[in-house]
């Protein structure tokens, strides 16, 4: 499923002159299908607000522009946001607060009843004991325990679960790693790159991790005052950095280094990944013989 979205707008308060927000003024950008797509910004710049957009979490106004996620049409008042929000799931940040059921199973299970009412019970059974397994769980050990017994990384991953168990092709994370300890962040998105490796066609992550962008997306955008300022590959957004640090958002850490050896007339030229800056200077230097 391709996302194309042309000359998005969004007002929070309309009505309201004196509460009225821009949040989205003439957002354009396409996402192809398959990609891992990185959004970025500060508070406040409509990364947020864009994303809720992509599965009518919030609607499209009238002459608000354009927004398509395959055949979908989000323009259209026909729509069909049940059929939609199965194929697009959404997790929020700090998704293990939105557990509430008694068991892991009903929590998982509450997206097949909402969005599969017909799916018989076997079906639904499958596809709850494959989304445990999926994150890491063991669906004989967890699934008729609490939530709320459970550790906070294994919450997360229930919570997950229970977002792509209806097998959806985009899967969309607002700020994935919050709250993560270094270790518990590199599990969390070595388990993202599998689900998008195995399971998940497209996988869009917001985050103000910088260098969690660079590593792991193949694109991204900047947001900035509702507005989207850069899209390209890692590589292309953070080596034109000077609007990113204008901005007032940090530089991955592989693109800060780069930068500041070739201000001392070190050009090591690399993708911006840990493993790409690294063999670069193995390779301008011979240690990778």
């Amino acid at each position: 499923m391709r996302i194309v979205a042309e000359n998005l707008s969004y007002v929070y308060s309309e009505k309201s002159k004196s509460l009225a927000v821009q949040a989205l003024s003439g957002v354009s950008v396409t996402v192809e299908s398959g990609e891992f797509f990185g959004i970025v910004g500060k508070t406040g710049s409509g990364k947020s607000t864009f994303v809720q957009h992509l599965n009518g979490l919030i609607k499209v106004g009238k002459d608000k522009g354009k927004l398509t996620v395959g055949d979908f049409d989000l323009t259209d008042k026909r729509c069909d946001y049940r059929a939609l929000r199965s194929r697009v799931g959404m997790v929020f940040q700090y998704p293990e607060y939105q557990l509430f059921a008694e068991t892991v199973r009903e929590d998982v299970a509450f997206g097949l009843k909402n969005f599969m009412p017909d799916l018989g019970e076997n079906d639904m059974e499958e596809r709850i004991k494959t989304a445990l397994e999926l994150v890491g769980l063991d669906y004989e050990k967890i699934k008729d325990k609490s939530p709320f017994e459970l550790s906070g990384g294994q919450k997360r991953r229930v919570a997950i679960a229970g977002v792509i168990v209806t097998r959806p092709e985009i899967l969309v994370l607002d700020e994935p790693a919050a709250g993560l300890d270094p270790k518990g962040k590199r599990e969390f998105i070595a388990l993202l790159k599998r689900l998008h490796e195995k399971f998940v066609k497209t996988v869009i992550i917001v985050s103000h991790d910088m260098n969690l962008i660079s590593e792991n997306c193949d694109r991204a955008a900047v947001f900035s005052g509702g507005r989207i300022v850069a899209v390209g590959t890692p590589k292309e957004i953070f080596t034109d950095n000077e609007d990113i640090l204008s901005d007032g958002l940090d530089l991955p850490l592989t693109a800060y280094v780069t930068k500041r050896l070739k201000e001392q007339g070190i050009d090591v030229n690399n993708d911006l990944t840990e493993e790409g800056f690294i063999s670069a200077v193995a390779l301008k230097y011979g240690g990778g013989k």
